[in-house]
């Protein structure tokens, strides 16, 4: 059951010729990072990704009040609670500052909130528990910047609060003694798209030069990297620099329990990159946080001992089953749910049925079938939990401002967010979203983009194309891998692979030059291909009876005037 959309392919404009005569490099890079919006003298440090890309932690907003009042604690040898959330981002970031303060003598302790008790963010029953173990300074990482209640409670028990966050603020900031966060209208640091790990190493990174120990911050850049790359966060500007930095660190990792998950994947420690992480490592350490609890993600990050880390590792591969179950289930329903609902602007779907836990998953993967946005919804007695993944056409976050009044809660970014909302006003909800997306979407034709860096024919691939196009990497949101149209391509050979044959393998011609190509996206049958076809796809490498060979990847394709 899949909506008949025809996929807009949107060709960039072509490279200036004053842009090509300063980069100095190939046209089709030129045009790459031309189409990425690197300006002529920006070209050198995105190419080289170095020191050049970091920011100043010391232009981050509250940093000195924040420094100040953590060194007060760990001279004063109080104790000093971090506060966590159970993605990978929220884990990575708890890791990075339980280690770093104990590094410098602090006295730590940390929570993950319980996604199904707790749920994102502040909760003060879980602040009564630090309290009562004896904290009188908490840092939340990966949240806090929207719990203004929370953080006036914290204080009315006697702790201090510092926020250290990535989310975007409301109105009003926490009465904290710090609220560090890029993403704050009044923040000066010039990279605002920090990962919440990142704002915590950066913190961190301010805490080691008032005390000269800067040498000690690349043990935690692994885990930078697989917050950065599993939180989706932009790859642009001091995120590429992490994130190369990172995967060096990631491939050389000392942590026996990133070493056991490697092996048991089957991947290779020194060959990590980041499409290992998105699609492995990171759904691995995210599935704990989604069935149960995120603290043996947390504790397989954290051992020293080989043998428990192997047992934490099998048990993420046994929770990432689990959860792989669990999402397929709950999406065949939601989509049988929603199948005399597709004519509406905004998909709504509630049931019992669904776990808060994988709900963002299915929400994701309706939105990625249909291109509207989709809301997730699991439903309770007293308060429901929804998750919602939107299109670039409807900012959900700004659409659930526009419900506060209805919420208790609410937070995310323009294409994911999440809220809790009691039972009893969600009829209400559902029908306010509605009038608001039939408002900003119900004139639109909607269709899925597909953005092309260039048109080419296939023999402009040839030569050291590839190597110079590996080094815009690392690539993510915001620098996609370079996407390429070819017309009139002969198809010499088509055949189905995979478990259920859902999968193309061909060979294409065009002139005297010939490709391999896999299709993993359109789940067509080789007799619906036609003769000649115009393609869009990446290049990338694979291995072909134990050689690394040139492919193409293809994104789409549709029919062309005969080759």
């Amino acid at each position: 059951m899949k909506l008949n959309q025809q996929t807009r392919w949107k060709i960039l404009p072509a490279v200036p010729d004053e842009y090509l005569n300063v980069a100095d490099l190939p046209p089709l890079v030129a045009q790459v990072l031309y189409n990425r919006g690197v300006k002529p003298d920006e070209i050198e440090p995105f190419l080289a990704i170095d020191h050049r890309l970091e920011g100043n932690p010391f232009l981050l907003p509250d940093i000195s009040q924040a420094i100040s009042r953590i060194y007060r604690a760990v001279l004063s040898r109080e104790k000093i609670a971090i506060y966590g959330d159970f993605d990978v981002d929220g884990v990575t970031a708890t890791v990075i500052l339980v280690e770093g303060l104990s590094m410098l003598g602090a006295e730590v302790i940390f929570h993950i909130p319980d996604r199904f008790s707790e749920g994102h963010g502040l909760n003060v029953s879980a602040l009564n528990e630090l309290h009562a173990q004896g904290a009188s300074l908490v840092i939340t990482v990966d949240c806090g910047v929207t719990d203004l209640v929370e953080v006036k409670r914290a204080q009315e028990m006697g702790m201090d609060v510092i926020i250290t966050d990535h989310h975007i603020p409301l109105e009003s900031l926490p009465r904290a003694i710090a609220v560090v966060d890029p993403k704050r209208k009044d923040s000066v640091y010039p990279y605002p798209d920090l990962a919440g790990a990142g704002v915590a190493f950066k913190l961190l990174q301010a805490l080691f030069h008032k005390d000269n120990k800067e040498k000690w911050l690349s043990r935690f850049l692994d885990l930078v990297a697989l917050a950065t790359v599993t939180d989706l966060s932009l790859m642009v500007g001091e995120n590429r620099y992490l994130v190369k930095e990172g995967l060096r660190e990631l491939n050389n990792s000392s942590r026996v329990g990133i070493q056991e998950m490697v092996k048991l994947t089957g991947l290779k420690m020194g060959e990590l990159d980041t499409v290992d992480i998105s699609w492995v490592l990171g759904p691995r350490l995210n599935a704990t946080g989604r069935m149960n609890n995120a603290s043996t993600s947390y504790q397989l990050l954290t051992t020293q001992s080989p043998e428990e880390a192997r047992l934490l590792a099998l048990e993420l591969e046994e929770k990432n089953a689990e959860r792989q179950k669990l999402t397929n289930e709950t999406l065949s329903r939601a989509r049988d749910k929603l199948a005399t609902k597709l004519h509406l602007p905004v998909l709504i779907d509630s049931d019992e049925s669904y776990s808060i836990g994988v709900i963002g998953l299915v929400a994701g993967k309706l939105v990625d079938e249909f291109y509207k946005p989709v809301i997730i919804i699991s439903l309770s007695s007293e308060l429901c939990q929804g998750s919602c993944r939107s299109i670039a056409e409807f900012n959900i976050t700004s659409a659930l401002e526009n419900c506060s009044d209805l919420l208790n809660a609410f937070g995310g970014h323009p294409l994911a967010a999440g809220f809790t909302v009691p039972r009893r006003n969600l009829a209400k909800l559902e029908e306010r979203l509605m009038s608001l997306a039939m408002d900003q979407l119900g004139h639109l034709e909607l269709r899925p983009e597909l953005v092309i860096d260039a048109e080419v024919p296939l023999d402009a691939l040839a030569g050291d194309i590839f190597n110079l196009i590996q080094r815009l990497r690392p690539f993510g949101r915001g620098n996609p891998p370079p996407t390429f149209l070819s017309r009139q391509v002969e198809v010499i050979e088509c055949r189905n692979f995979g478990n259920q044959a859902e999968w193309l393998r061909l060979k294409l011609k065009q002139g005297n030059v010939i490709w391999q190509a896999v299709d993993f996206k359109s789940q067509r049958a080789r007799e619906e291909i036609s003769p000649c076809i115009d393609i869009v796809y990446n290049l990338e490498k694979s291995r072909w009876n134990g050689e690394e060979v040139l492919r193409l990847n293809l994104l789409d394709f549709a029919p062309a005037q005969l080759c």
